[in-house]
């Protein structure tokens, strides 16, 4: 009787700190994700930014450009 109220104590025990690290882990990727929802990557740069990309100023490539490009790049 002794030995399984010790097994039923210990199973219990294993239990609850499966739970608690469970809901921690829970709260801990919520938090996260939050932080981050928040954070505005596509907003206009402060500063003295430059703009990187001429796209307005080049003609739009052709079929056989864009496929060297992707061999060249391997994607």
């Amino acid at each position: 009787m002794r030995s399984w109220l010790k097994l039923v104590f210990n199973t219990l025990k294993v239990f609850l700190l499966f739970t608690t690290c469970t809901i921690l882990f829970y709260y801990g990727i919520m938090w996260v994700n939050e932080e981050y929802q928040n954070y505005h990557r596509y907003d206009e740069p402060n500063g003295t930014a430059v703009k990187v990309s001429a796209s307005g100023t080049q003609e739009e490539p052709t079929w056989l450009d864009r496929l060297i490009l992707f061999y060249l790049n391997g994607e």
